[in-house]
Order: C-alpha cells, then sequence, then structure tokens
C-alpha cells in the first residue's frame, strides 16, 4: 500500500526558478535543529533548492555547492549550514566535520547528498528527493522520516 503522505508530497519543478521557489516555502517551515538531507543525481537542482531555502532564512551570502569545502555556514535571521556529501567516502569521516554538532545546533541543517550514509542519520529528518524528468523539469519529493519532519510535510501540503 503506498503511503499517501509520500504519494501527496511530490511536485513538478518546470524550471530553475521553481525549484528555487519550492525551496524559499519549505525553508519558511524549517526552524533551528532540522535536518533536511537532499538527493538526487548531479544537476538534479539540489544546490538551486538550497538558494530558495536560504533566502527563505533570511540568508545574503551567495550559496554555491560547498563541495570542496563540505561545510559552509551561513549566517542569517536563521542560520544555515550547507553540508555537501559528496567528496566523504565513510560516514566516519562526518566526525571530522563536526557533523552531528552542527546538525544539533541552533542552525537550519540542509545535507546535499543527504542519503549517502543512511544508517547513521537521526531519525527524525526530512529526505528530499530530486528527479529529472527531463530538460529543466524535476520532480520533487518529500519523504519524511519521524515526527518533525511529517509535520513540515504536511504543513508544505497545505
Amino acid at each position: 500500500m503506498t503511503d499517501p503522505l509520500a504519494a501527496a508530497s511530490a511536485t513538478i519543478s518546470r524550471s530553475a526558478a521553481e525549484t528555487e521557489a519550492f525551496g524559499e516555502d519549505l525553508g519558511s517551515l524549517l526552524r533551528a535543529g532540522d535536518l533536511v538531507l537532499l538527493s538526487g543525481d548531479l544537476g538534479a537542482g539540489k544546490t538551486t533548492l538550497v538558494r530558495g531555502v536560504a533566502r527563505s532564512l533570511g540568508v545574503a551570502t551567495q550559496i554555491t555547492s560547498p563541495t570542496f569545502n563540505i561545510l559552509v555556514l551561513h549566517r542569517g535571521d536563521l542560520d544555515l549550514a550547507h553540508f555537501d556529501l559528496y567528496r566523504l567516502d565513510a560516514a566516519s569521516q562526518l566526525d571530522d566535520i563536526d557533523f552531528w554538532g552542527m546538525t544539533e545546533s541552533d542552525a537550519v541543517s540542509v545535507v546535499e547528498w543527504g542519503d549517502k550514509f543512511p544508517g547513521v542519520m537521526r531519525e527524525d529528518r526530512l529526505e528530499v528527493v530530486l528527479t529529472s524528468a527531463g530538460d529543466d523539469e524535476r520532480s520533487i519529493a518529500l519523504c519524511p522520516k519521524g515526527a518533525r519532519a511529517d509535520e513540515i510535510a504536511r504543513a508544505w501540503m497545505r
């Protein structure tokens, strides 16, 4: 049986601007300590979505993929810890970047390639899956794991 929340929490973005707007809507629902894991192929729109989240959080700095930095902390009305786990090879490397401390801080944590180490992620998290549907079109699906994530997904559906 299909989870009605999962089925109802997917949308289609037809442009980078729409993906960014989705991120802005999502960002307006987030609060300190929330963990959002993004997954999708290269070029699926993960960083574009983060730009919208950042705008919603009052972040004024330019958002780019933190692939080589792994973590960039952006200050805003609500701080954004923007991770990119693409270059990490093992879950043990998360300790080296204080992943656990940052994701439990007063920032919102958004993690590109967040599906890389699923067995070690905390249970309450919002997974966002971006899938290319051709040209600029993307499917964006919310997959809540835990009570807070479920609350975010349900609020987004309204």
